[in-house]
């Protein structure tokens, strides 16, 4: 008999979302045949069969599942252990579809009591399940309301009179920020005044702290409970969000220009039909990517990342190019890998192939991970002159490249209409400095109105 469980797919994934089933309850599965997709912070993962057998299923169709949780069995030829009974495989009912308890009144049956009564080798989700909650006969409480004649009201007390606080703006801050409650400090400056070492004796002490403040999302519910909806996040978005922490935390600048782009709009636009005959769809991405690879040989440190704990850069010698994408569920970054060993042909291929894969669902996670440098290219939704990108942790910069307008250029000493590129590059100050940003762009803008770099290409 074999156990199928949730492994860890790499990247630091704890959880994933279980999709559904691609077979039955007892059905005779072969090694290696695909039985389920999870979807993971990255893509969706299909789950092959550890061995050949009849299987019996354990995960439930759209639930939560962990690393480590169980999938499914097998029962392999021979065996003569039987697993124990699998639960019903129907999704979970919404909370607002749920029945409701019968009114009579029960004794509450705790977790603890729960694992009490289990027998052994129960798991901890079994003992929780075990557990139910007390309920209430609402009709006996209220007749037995009823009976009870009504206290008399009582009269209002009398409002404290509030106490007058003399501090330091400096003091108060102080006091906010560690969550201290400064009325309630006796002040032993002139007039009572709160001073910094009031402060810091209470919060030795620790007997000034202030009621937590409501979170908003309680406010709301009390507010407005009947016109708000809670929609739980995929585990695309759960990854985005812990990402856009992780790249806030980031001291970021951005450098802005605009490059002549009439030359790479001619070639792209001359060589297209060539491409096509070779069933590729040839767009101005790859020359950018060049001409990008180029640039972050001549600047290490743009394709580097800070080691917070050493005090170290990590500067990168090989040069991975992330592609940021937008997927049915979210934004997600495909990584072209050595691009500065393929040709504008083979980064068009990739380009195309991965992008397909993004809207297929059937991207892999080594496709999305280990990039050193992040184009994401704004230019391609329309809209938009110049924007701040989010670094993609733990690179150094992300480059933005934006729609490609008519507007007027000079060229050699007269002014005409010309093909205009405008980018934004967000990098991370703590590795390099504004010079450096501004060189690197520099390099960049050089190459892409370079026709002799674009032709050799």
């Amino acid at each position: 008999m074999k156990e199928l469980r949730f492994v860890d797919v790499g990247e630091g994934i704890t959880e994933g979302h279980f999709q559904k089933w691609l077979v039955k309850d007892g059905d005779a599965v072969k090694e290696d045949q695909t039985i389920a997709q999870i979807e993971t912070d990255k893509a969706v993962v299909n789950i092959p069969a550890p061995a050949s057998g009849t299987i019996k299923l354990a995960a439930r169709e759209n639930s939560e599942i962990k690393v480590g949780d169980l999938i499914a069995t097998i029962i392999t030829p021979g065996d003569t252990k039987q697993p124990s009974p699998s639960p019903p495989m129907q999704p979970q009912p919404n909370a607002a579809e749920a029945p409701l308890p019968p009114s009579k009144l029960t004794a509450p049956a705790t977790p603890r009591d729960a694992a009490m009564r289990a027998k052994p080798g129960t798991s901890l989700s079994d003992m929780m399940l075990q557990a139910t909650p007390p309920v209430i006969n609402l009709d006996k409480l209220q007749s037995a309301a009823g009976d009870e004649k009504p206290l008399p009201s009582p009269s209002p007390a009398p409002k404290p009179q509030q106490k007058e606080i003399i501090a330091t703006p400096y003091v108060r801050k102080m006091a906010y920020d560690n969550n201290i409650d400064i009325s309630k400090i006796i002040g032993t400056g002139p007039g009572g005044r709160v001073l910094e070492n009031d402060l810091k004796s209470a919060m030795m002490k620790g007997s000034m702290q202030r009621k937590p403040v409501p979170k908003f999302s309680e406010v709301l519910e009390e507010q407005h409970g009947h016109d708000i909806e809670r929609v739980p996040l995929s585990q695309t978005r759960k990854a985005i969000a812990r990402n856009m922490e992780l790249s806030w935390s980031i001291p970021r600048a951005v450098h802005m220009d605009k490059i002549n782009a009439t030359k790479l709009w001619d070639i792209t636009t001359r060589e297209k039909g060539n491409a096509a005959k070779m069933g590729v769809k040839l767009t101005f991405l790859p020359f950018i990517i060049k001409a990008v690879v180029q640039a972050l040989k001549q600047s290490p440190t743009v394709n580097a990342s800070y080691d917070h704990d050493r005090q170290e850069l990590i500067v990168k010698k090989y040069y991975n190019i992330g592609l940021a994408a937008e997927a049915k569920d979210g934004l997600k970054v495909i990584v072209i890998k050595d691009a500065d060993k393929k040709g504008i042909i083979d980064l068009a291929k990739d380009i195309q192939q991965l992008h397909d894969k993004i809207l297929g669902g059937t991207i892999a996670i080594d496709e999305m991970r280990d990039s050193t440098f992040t184009i994401t290219n704004i230019g391609s939704l329309g809209g938009g002159y110049f924007s701040v990108p989010m670094i993609n942790y733990p690179e150094a910069a992300i480059l933005g490249v934006h729609l490609i307008r008519d507007e007027p250029v000079v060229q050699d000493g007269k002014i005409v209409v010309g093909k205009v590129l405008p980018i934004s590059l967000s990098f991370d100050h703590r590795i390099f400095d504004g010079a450096e940003a501004a060189k690197f762009a520099n390099a960049v803008k050089t190459y892409i109105e370079d026709p002799d770099f674009l032709e050799m290409l």
